[in-house]
């Protein structure tokens, strides 16, 4: 590619300017023109060639056929000192072929001069390829150009320096396959990674880690994102130092991590896994607070011989993540086919349950609430239930917490609220004036629409407002008291009751209780349900809130009665409204008139409609 012996042609003298020469002793080499012929100004077609190639910035040299060098121009005499290369200070007269294999043996580099011997032979048309040249500089990238001169046989080549390119590719190139803020293989990368180990012919077993931060978000939401990101990029370093030589740790995004572990069987993946926890043993620097933080951690392996899909793996290991979460966290869980086939059954009911709420498998049964001043019946509570065409009857635990997470709670609830109302009305115009309520989720309490729908369904079922109990739990309260507030002070305004659902569960402050106008409280069941074994305690509980409900102008309602010792206990302590299997099941709302009828009928009070179960 350079010479450091001037410039001039295969055996041909040179002219006192350097330049080639062609004296009529010798005979005419054939270049690219016809150098017999010269032009006004004395100067041959040869000495054009030579002063076009001196003209290109970029290092060129004409050859013949065999390689030999019979032009070079002033850039390729002048890289030869710039990169300071012995190898490259050959001029005209030299064969760049052996220049070039002086370079590399490389593969590659063989197949270009073949490239170049088929290029004189006029068997393609150019060459073009990059190539990398260390030198006392350093790593340095050229483009090579080739093209055909004349038929004879002789060949044009440049070389470009595109070292800054190559360079801004190459980095562009890392940057796409890396995490930007802890330079860890990113999610492509990652799978790209497990991909290829996957495919190797002679691989051991592989594992794969899936590591989820316990309580990162708290982290975020207290002390800011550029705290959060130091701690992604102190847990990076920290999980780094504790992987073998032949293992890769990664980051999908978030907290989450994932480790590809090379011939590591699940007894390796669980030893790994203990020591990536044991760096959560040290707390975490996070601006002038020491944290102690845990980690969830699931584990897939694919033996030796098995067939399995990067994503196939990650996904498997995530799955085992999330049941080592639902266990309580900072625990390891170790993949097992039936969490896979609990995540395709929640898949399956999540799609089949828009069918049912348009095709009307959607049913109300009714639980009775008692009136304990007067003993009378005075509401009852309505709890949703799905009639599955192929699985029977299905209890809200079966399908509610799947609407939560698919965003499908809001058109249920909307359900709910349009058939409670429905009913209500008709049992009124049956002479049976039962208040009938029903359960809001914080997801539906969050979308803004609760009056106007609440408003909807009593519209379309034509009942009054005093008819209806609006529920929603201590803690979704809790979430946003004021947006609480000021949706239950409309649906008040409105006529409709508003009642705070399993006080006593969440940790709610009384300064919030207080500013919510709400009119009933609902007592949690586990507080009646410990009057089993801690009698004492558990009756100072309840008392506690029925006297706080009082303070507060409200009415108590206790559920979970399931002895006639409950019963006594709750009316004794001054509960209002009790319901539970004591008193009554939830029924079908055929059945409802007939149990009312057998039990005293039916009294102006107060009962609630939830979503959830019995």
């Amino acid at each position: 590619m350079v010479t450091g012996q001037g410039r001039r042609t295969a055996g041909v003298p040179t002219r006192t300017d350097g330049r080639a020469r062609v004296p009529s002793s010798t005979p005419t080499p054939q270049l690219p023109l016809d150098v017999s012929h010269r032009d006004g100004a004395g100067a041959s077609h040869a000495d054009l060639v030579a002063g076009v190639l001196d003209a290109l910035p970029s290092p060129t040299v004409l050859i013949d056929a065999d390689g030999t060098m019979l032009l070079v121009n002033s850039a390729w005499t002048a890289s030869g000192d710039l990169l300071d290369d012995d190898r490259l200070r050959v001029g005209v007269g030299g064969n760049y072929f052996a220049v070039m294999l002086s370079l590399s043996e490389d593969p590659v580099n063989h197949g270009r001069i073949a490239a170049l011997r088929e290029l004189a032979a006029g068997h393609r048309r150019s060459v073009s390829a990059d190539y990398a040249l260390s030198t006392v500089v350093g790593l340095r990238w050229f483009h090579l150009q080739a093209s055909r001169a004349d038929q004879s046989g002789r060949v044009v080549v440049t070389h470009t320096d595109v070292t800054s390119r190559v360079e801004a590719e190459q980095a562009s190139a890392w940057q796409a396959r890396h995490d930007h803020l802890t330079d860890l293989p990113n999610r492509a990368h990652l799978h790209d990674l497990i991909t290829t180990e996957l495919r190797r012919p002679d691989r051991g077993a592989v594992a794969v880690l899936f590591l989820d931060v316990d309580g990162f978000k708290d982290v975020n939401d207290t002390l800011g994102h550029e705290v959060g990101d130091h701690l992604l990029r102190e847990l990076a370093h920290r999980l780094s130092a504790r992987t073998r030589s032949e293992d890769t740790v990664g980051r999908l995004g978030g907290d989450e991590f994932v480790v590809l572990c090379r011939d590591c069987d699940v007894d390796g993946a669980l030893a790994l896994a203990e020591r990536f926890q044991s760096t959560f043993d040290e707390p975490f620097q996070l601006g002038e607070r020491s944290t102690r933080l845990t980690v969830s951690i699931g584990v897939a392996t694919a033996a030796r011989d098995s067939a399995v899909r990067s994503t196939d793996l990650v996904r498997d290991a995530d799955l085992a993540m999330y049941a080592a979460k639902g266990a309580g966290r900072n625990r390891v869980r170790v993949f097992s086919p039936d969490l896979r086939s609990a995540v395709e059954q929640k898949v399956l009911v999540a799609a089949e349950l828009q069918e049912a709420i348009d095709d009307g498998q959607l049913v109300l049964h009714y639980q009775p609430v008692l009136h304990l001043p007067t003993g009378d019946v005075t509401g009852v509570e309505a709890l949703v239930r799905w009639q599955h065409p192929q699985r029977g009857l299905l209890a809200p635990c079966d399908f509610i917490p799947l609407a939560e997470q698919n965003g499908m709670v809001v058109p249920l609830t909307r359900w709910v609220l349009g058939e409670a109302a429905r009913q209500t009305a008709e049992w009124e115009r049956a002479g049976m004036p039962l208040v009938t309520g029903v359960n809001i989720s914080a997801a539906h309490f969050g979308t803004g629409s609760l009056v106007a729908d609440v408003h909807d369904a009593l519209e379309a079922a034509d009942l009054a407002p005093e008819r209806l109990v609006l529920e929603l739990t201590e803690t979704s309260v809790a979430e946003d008291p004021l947006r609480a507030a000021a949706q239950f002070a409309q649906l008040r305004i409105a006529g409709v009751e508003v009642a705070i659902d399993d006080f006593g569960s969440g940790f709610s402050s009384l300064s919030q209780l207080v500013s919510i106008p709400a009119g009933v409280l609902k007592l949690d069941r586990s507080l009646i349900a410990g009057t089993e074994t801690r009698r004492s305690e558990s009756a100072a509980a309840i008392a506690a809130v029925v006297g706080l409900a009082k303070a507060c102008g409200m009415r108590s309602l206790v559920e979970g009665v399931e002895t006639a010792d409950q019963l006594a206990l709750v009316r004794e302590l001054g509960c209002t409204l009790a319901q539970g299997y004591f008193i009554a099941r939830p029924m079908p709302a055929a059945q409802l008139p007939q149990w009312l009828a057998e039990h005293g009928g039916v009294r102006h009070s107060v009962g609630s409609a939830r979503l959830r179960s019995a």
